[in-house]
């Protein structure tokens, strides 16, 4: 048996000696280096933490290119170690299949087993054989069958002697055979051989089983040395990135790719995109980078780059420079036909050593310049058109500014023509056939062209014509080779180009649509001609100046509109009136139109209403509110009323006008001073509300300024009563009404402008109108920045001899004395033609007086420019006009006074009323409507005789 056990060793050894070695038990030495290996990262990574750390940023192209690397490493190994691990498990499976066939097929062919299986007792030899085989061989078992299935080995003992079933048809057919199963013992590879006599027939079965948990124990035991080898490969490799990619992160200097981008794009931008030459130099003075602008600016070779700047052919100077490697800055030197400034940096410490070197063309830089420098002038003649064409609103001037504005900065001769409604402040017509010359600039004493005033008519094919049915600028760049604008200058064409004037842009004065007129850009002299950017700038200017034409064309048509209505307002002249002699001026002020006004009202009884007014602001709101102001002043003037309830009334007047006004946003702002003078009893009654008071010089030629109480604004009275001031004048002395733009003004103070007026009103034996002569040419400017009114008056007085009076008793019986006294002062004036009808007058209104009225009745006449008769009583009842029925017993004796008189009124005083009567002197000048003898008998009643 021994020698069974001896020859299973050696041919199983032999057996298993030229397989490969299990993936278990690997070399020694190949363990060791693969320690060694596997401790080689974490010493590595224990010595640069820091490094490796440094490299795991995203935001650097190192960072990650070292991730991109470290993951590709990972999944190569990883796959590797899945590999290998497979492989493993094959091998091992491989290796089970022929251990246990070795195992079988040894045992089966051991020179004792044939006598051992025909021994009486098999089991008892062969068991101890199988188990000591199983046990060299690592195998589960070694069990041997007979061909009915009887187990007479088996490693588990307590199966000997029982009966198997297997697939052993193919190992009793006398073949060998490897499979793996379901058994016992759980999955198992098992190999089965069977065993042959001398003769060759089959006669037993020897089988060798191993679990695939013992296989796969084997491959867990090949495990660490995998994974230890991937652990040593990973290791190396990322060791490997890592040096790699920290070399990479030092070239790019920590960028991102972003910004590695960026800054790619920037070199290609600055390089080759900017209009400057850029010249890398390394330190040994070679060529290291040249853009494209150097390129063409140096005319350098294709292959410049590298080649040392002496030897790429370029001026001895400029090659120096370059090559010099000092620092300069805008050094000029010449390259062929170019003169380049130079600009040389040293790279340090932003890169290696050399220098940068910027080359810039100068030779275009200075025409471009030139160019810059015209714009430049023709942006600022531009910009001075704006601000010096258009300063006064007028058309005429605003023409002659823009003709002056360029000459000589854009041409030496400019005309200006417009239309004649233009002119006028009128909407130009649509058909246009003639201008009016406006304005001439740039030519002294006779010249050829046509003169300020005179009237321009178009030729059909003349340049001004063309212009205005194109609607554009025509540019006649030589006047001397072409023939059109000789058809609008035929009379004075040669004196024009003898007069040195050759070139001509004709623009159209257009603004908002409409022609204005034609403007006119001429040159001579040693002036360039004229080119198509010139026309660009001409229509520019013209365009610009052109609203402003139109701005004075509209606000001499509203001037003019407001002129008119003011004019219209204000007093065309004084009326006729013996109470004073009169003089006044009105002078407008700078900014238009204002609100002033004045008036002279002839009152009843020979007396005289003085009216001076202001409206503040100007325009025809102004002027509008002046006339509304005025006609009421006439119309209250009608009704007799004393200064102050006269302005009282006015005042209610314009707060009903600031309350009704829908268009006006605000206060009518104005002021009044009434002064009525009577030349009987030679006082003035004045009131102001809120303007200044009257100034008097007296015949001896002093000069005060009545304290006159004052009172609000109009508008502002708020039901306020009014205060007047009374004072006698001595005969000849003047009264000075004003408005503040007299005295007051921006430099000057309203004390020192009534001291100035106090002055200039000084002085004795003046008449009115050489008063006022001298107050304004002493205390006006000639353009005044308020409009200004001043009326002056000097006073006279009624001749005594030409004033009767009689006081009546309360009888009727008084009527007839008094009657015929009336009749006999008549008769003393001369008077004897109307005497008849101021007796009827007389007694009609003494008999009302005396019925109606009260005590005291008095009665008088006024010889003046008309026969005034005045019946005053102590009563407050006003007497009214009516048409007496046909049963009326009275009634008609107020309407006998109005057929007669040619005026008639009623006064109220402080002490009762006044009745009174106006006749004119001659009976002829005013025919009764009826004839006397009707007018007697419907008037006359039984009382009256």
């Amino acid at each position: 048996m021994s020698n069974l056990l001896g020859y299973f060793r050696q041919r199983l050894l032999s057996s298993t000696a030229g397989s490969s070695t299990p993936p278990g038990q690997p070399r020694s030495g190949h363990h060791q280096e693969h320690q060694e290996h596997a401790r080689s990262p974490e010493e590595k990574g224990a010595r640069r933490p820091q490094r490796l750390s440094s490299l795991l940023s995203v935001r650097s192209v190192a960072g990650e290119v070292f991730l991109l690397q470290l993951a590709v490493v990972v999944l190569l190994v990883a796959a590797a170690v899945v590999a290998l691990v497979v492989q493993s498990q094959s091998a091992a499976m491989l290796d089970a299949r022929h251990r246990t066939l070795a195992a079988a097929g040894t045992f089966a062919e051991s020179p004792g087993i044939v006598p051992a299986l025909r021994s009486a007792h098999p089991s008892a030899v062969l068991q101890p054989s199988a188990e000591a085989a199983r046990k060299i061989a690592g195998v589960d078992g070694i069990n041997v069958y007979t061909l009915d299935g009887l187990t007479l080995t088996h490693s588990d003992p307590r199966q000997i002697g029982k009966h198997v079933v297997g697939p052993f048809s193919k190992a009793a057919a006398g073949n060998s055979f490897t499979e793996t199963f379901e058994g016992s013992l759980g999955r198992s590879v098992v190999s089965v051989v069977p065993v042959k006599d001398p003769d060759g027939r089959v006669i037993a079965i020897v089988s060798s089983p191993v679990t695939v948990e013992n296989v796969q124990g084997m491959v867990n035991r090949q495990l660490p040395v995998v994974l230890g080898t991937a652990a040593l490969v990973l290791a190396l490799s990322a060791g490997g990135t890592a040096l790699v990619s920290r070399r990479l992160l030092r070239r790019t200097h920590g960028l991102g790719p972003a910004e590695m981008t960026r800054m790619y794009e920037h070199h290609d931008a600055v390089l080759h995109a900017v209009r400057e030459g850029v010249l890398i130099i390394g330190g040994g003075g070679r060529l290291l980078l040249a853009n494209d602008e150097a390129r063409r600016l140096l005319n350098l070779p294709v292959d410049a780059e590298g080649l040392p700047v002496t030897e790429l052919g370029l001026e001895e100077g400029i090659a120096d420079q370059i090559a010099s490697g000092r620092s300069a800055t805008d050094e000029l030197h010449m390259a062929a036909d170019r003169l380049l400034a130079v600009n040389i940096r040293p790279t340090a410490p932003y890169g290696q050593a050399g220098t940068v070197v910027t080359l810039r063309d100068t030779t275009e830089l200075r025409a471009l310049s030139g160019r810059a420098e015209v714009a430049r002038e023709r942006l600022r003649l531009l910009y001075d058109a704006g601000v010096q064409v258009g300063t006064t609103l007028n058309v005429e001037r605003t023409a002659e500014e823009l003709a002056e504005v360029a000459v000589p900065r854009f041409a030496d001769v400019v005309t200006v023509d417009l239309l004649d409604p233009v002119l006028r402040g009128e909407e130009p017509p649509e058909a246009i056939t003639e201008m009016r010359r406006t304005a001439v600039v740039g030519l002294h004493g006779d010249h050829p062209l046509s003169p300020v005033g005179e009237l321009i008519r178009f030729a059909p094919t003349g340049p001004m014509a063309a212009g205005l049915a194109g609607g554009r600028a025509v540019l006649e760049a030589d006047l001397g080779t072409t023939h059109r604008w000789r058809a609008q200058n035929q009379a004075n064409a040669a004196q024009i180009l003898d007069r040195g004037i050759h070139s001509l842009i004709v623009v159209p004065l257009r603004a908002r649509g409409v022609v204005l007129g034609m403007t006119g850009y001429w040159r001579g002299q040693d002036s360039p001609p004229f080119d198509e950017e010139d026309v660009s700038f001409a229509e520019e200017l013209t365009a610009r100046a052109a609203l402003s034409v139109d701005n004075a064309r509209r606000y001499t048509r509203e001037h003019n509109m407001a002129v008119t209505l003011q004019r219209s307002l204000l007093p065309r002249g004084v009326p006729e009136q013996s109470a004073v002699e009169v003089a006044h001026r009105y002078l407008a002020a700078q900014a238009g139109v204002g609100g002033d006004w004045f008036d002279v009202i002839p009152l009843p009884g020979a007396r005289v209403a003085l009216v001076v007014g202001d409206v503040v602001g100007h325009g025809l709101h102004a002027a509008a509110t002046m006339g509304r102001l005025r006609t009421a002043v006439y119309n209250f003037s009608t009704l007799d009323l004393p200064p102050d309830e006269l302005l009282s009334h006015l005042d209610e007047l314009v707060a009903h006008i600031d309350t009704d006004e829908q268009e006006w946003q605000g206060i009518t702002g104005a002021t009044c001073l009434c002064a009525i003078y009577d030349p009987v009893s030679g006082q003035v009654t004045a009131a102001t509300a809120g303007h200044p008071g009257p100034a008097l010089i007296r015949p001896d030629g002093t000069v005060s300024f009545p304290e006159v109480p004052v009172s609000p604004p109009l508008g502002l009275g708020a039901g306020l009563p009014m205060e007047t001031v009374t004072v006698t004048l001595p005969e000849g002395s003047r009264l000075a009404l004003f408005t503040d733009g007299l005295i007051e003004s921006r430099d000057r103070d309203p004390d020192a402008g009534l001291a100035a007026l106090r002055a200039a009103l000084a002085g004795p034996a003046r008449t009115p109108e050489e008063t006022c002569t001298a107050v304004i040419d002493a205390m006006l400017p000639a353009r005044p920045s308020d409009d200004v009114a001043l009326l002056v008056a000097r006073t006279r007085r009624l001749d005594p001899e030409r004033i009767a009076e009689w006081d009546v008793s309360p009888d009727p019986a008084a009527v007839s004395p008094v009657r015929n006294a009336c009749a006999r002062r008549l008769a003393e004036w001369g008077l004897e033609d109307i005497a008849f009808t101021t007796e009827l007058i007389l007694s009609e209104l003494i008999t009302n007086a005396i019925r109606y009225g009260t005590e005291p009745i008095r009665v008088r006449l006024l010889y003046d420019r008309s026969l005034v008769c005045e019946v005053s009583d102590g009563s407050s009842t006003s007497p009214h006009l009516r048409r007496a029925e046909t049963t009326d017993e009275g009634g008609r004796g107020l309407f006998l006074v109005a057929q007669f008189a040619e005026r008639w009124g009623t006064r109220y005083t402080a002490r009762g009323k006044i009745i009174w009567s106006e006749q004119a002197l001659h009976a002829g000048a005013a025919a009764p409507t009826m004839d006397l003898g009707e007018a007697l008998l419907a008037g006359w009643d039984d009382e009256g005789f």
